[in-house]
């Protein structure tokens, strides 16, 4: 049993996260250290087909990043690098969440999104008058 983190504690050492770092499998599994170590192999061959599933979606239209977040959320039921990259990405987001509400901050992010439309208009308009409404793969056929 010191093998395994015993995370049924107070949360004390944590960060103030509420939760010890560790496995967070049922205690008969944490018990047996075949079958624990059976657990282990289960729930990061299940994350890993979430992230993988994650990665595909990432070219294609679909939520890829919060599929990679969800299978990072299922290794980190178990292993502890998990757990800690979870809490640094929350703690980054978090971050950049409270940049964000800051004013200077929107107005510069509102101001570059401005030029970027005007350029993409731009240059659309640009491509409708020289091509007219014509794919840009049928562009050199006419």
């Amino acid at each position: 049993m010191s093998e395994v983190a015993d995370t049924e504690g107070s949360g004390a050492g944590d960060g103030g996260h509420g939760r010890g770092l560790g496995s967070r499998a049922p205690r008969f599994v944490r018990r047996s250290r075949p079958l624990h170590l059976s657990w282990q192999v289960g729930v990061f061959l299940i994350g890993l087909a979430v992230v993988g599933g994650g990665v595909l979606l990432l070219p294609l239209p679909g939520p890829g990043w919060v599929v990679i977040f969800a299978g990072m959320a299922i290794w980190a039921t178990e292993f502890v690098w998990a757990q800690l990259v979870l809490r640094w990405t929350k703690r980054k987001v978090t971050e950049a969440a409270q940049k964000a509400l800051d004013p200077r901050v929107r107005r510069r992010n509102l101001i570059l999104t401005a030029v970027a439309l005007v350029i993409v208009g731009t240059l659309v308009g640009v491509y409708l008058w020289k091509f007219g409404l014509v794919m840009p793969w049928n562009a050199g056929r006419r």
